[in-house]
């Protein structure tokens, strides 16, 4: 009789129904002899409400005081989840991230964790009653609530999974881990299994779900994920160590994110550290610089470039601009319309001819390369933000991902 850490999402949470069919599954799952602990996020949106709530009453919203409001959510989920356990016969306990024994750092909003302490969790489980977790939340080192920051119960179910010996599944609003997004592609199809390096780069390239942290979390602690439908209840992706087999494909998804912007800085002086001057000033502001090509030097000039996400361009490019100016540079460019399109697969080490596969059918559909960067499992190209669906598409049925 092995643990299972279950963890549902908003969306399997987002009404009464929902919460009795999760209770329902649980308690299936007790009976079929697992242990069960559950881990739940806030219903619904209600997240994003408890956000709106907030910048309508405060202008300061202190971090402190928005971190007590955002995890009482979670800790409703909690509670309701356990009464409709309670009615089925199951008997539960509810567990706010701090009575759950997660010690995090100080910082409000996206706090990270220290410590897991899950005695009280074990006790739960031994007795034979299923722990009802809130996600995303602790308690800092100051004795303060904190939160985790968005995608934060993925990270609490993997970390009981690691404290508790179990498997980690997380139940979302999709079968799955596909080739692409399916409603980009429809004959997209699900990936049964895929290795945490490949799903690591998904998750950076743009891949939403699962959170990248959890998987990071997973992968350092050996806690094997499988990502599931809390609609459907098939089986879904498992996540795991493992390579792919010989017969694999070569490509694992196609993954688009239209959500980024770029900045040129034009005739920057080619002199040892102006690169760094440039990047160290936008790491100090906490920008988070995604691709960045340089060209080849012309009489002692270059140009620099660099992706971002594009809700930070307002706010980065006037910095850009002052730190252009202070090293001498020309200009600064903005495109706010660009998008990033990859392709991910464990197979690239051993396969050559992918690039020039990806620039062929590229340059076959008129879709042009504006950067290009590549991993030993990722090649990553930026293309105009309009092009990105079909990026994605012509690309999905090259490397042969489209359902048979």
């Amino acid at each position: 009789m092995g643990v299972v850490v279950q963890k549902f999402g908003g969306t399997s949470l987002a009404d009464p129904e929902r919460i009795r069919e999760v209770a329902d599954h649980v308690a299936r799952t007790m009976k079929r002899g697992e242990q069960v602990v559950v881990v739940v996020s806030a219903m619904g949106k209600e997240t994003d409400e408890l956000l709106h709530l907030a910048s309508q009453v405060s202008k300061t919203r202190p971090g402190r005081e928005m971190d007590m409001l955002i995890t009482a959510g979670e800790r409703k989920s909690t509670a309701l989840l356990c009464m409709a356990l309670h009615d089925l016969g199951v008997p539960a306990d509810s567990f706010t991230g701090s009575q759950a024994g997660f010690l995090t750092d100080t910082t409000h909003m996206n706090a990270k964790i220290l410590e897991v302490r899950a005695d009280r969790i074990r006790d739960a489980v031994a007795a034979g009653r299923v722990p009802v977790v809130g996600g995303a939340q602790g308690v800092s080192t100051d004795h303060d609530v904190t939160f985790l920051g968005r995608g934060g119960s993925d990270t609490t179910a993997v970390a009981l999974a690691e404290r508790l010996g179990g498997v980690c599944e997380l139940y979302t609003d999709v079968s799955g881990v596909f080739t692409t997004d399916p409603r980009v592609v429809s004959v997209a199809r699900r990936i049964n299994r895929i290795s945490f390096d490949e799903m690591l780069e998904m998750c950076a390239a743009g891949c939403p779900k699962p959170a990248m942290r959890a998987v990071e979390f997973a992968r350092t602690h050996g806690v094997r994920l499988h990502v599931r439908s809390a609609f459907t209840w098939e089986p879904g992706t498992w996540i795991t160590e493992e390579e792919p087999d010989m017969e694999d494909a070569i490509v694992s998804g196609v993954v688009g994110d239209d959500s980024e912007a770029k900045i040129t800085i034009t005739n920057v002086p080619d002199q040892p550290g102006v690169a760094a001057k440039v990047f160290r000033a936008l790491a100090s502001a906490g920008v988070n610089v995604d691709m960045i090509v340089q060209n080849v030097s012309e009489q002692g000039e270059t140009d620099i470039s660099f992706t971002l996400p594009a809700d930070e361009l307002s706010t980065v490019l006037p910095l850009t601009e002052q730190v252009a100016n202070e090293i001498g540079a020309d200009s600064v460019t903005p495109d706010p319309s660009i998008a990033k399109v990859s392709l991910v697969g464990a197979g690239m080490k051993t396969n050559p001819g992918v690039a020039a596969t990806v620039f062929e059918t590229l340059a076959a559909n008129d879709i042009n390369i504006e950067m290009i960067s590549t991993s030993a499992i990722r090649i990553s190209v930026v293309v105009a933000g309009d092009q990105c669906d079909r990026a994605v598409s012509v690309l999905h049925s090259a490397f042969g991902l489209d359902v048979a």
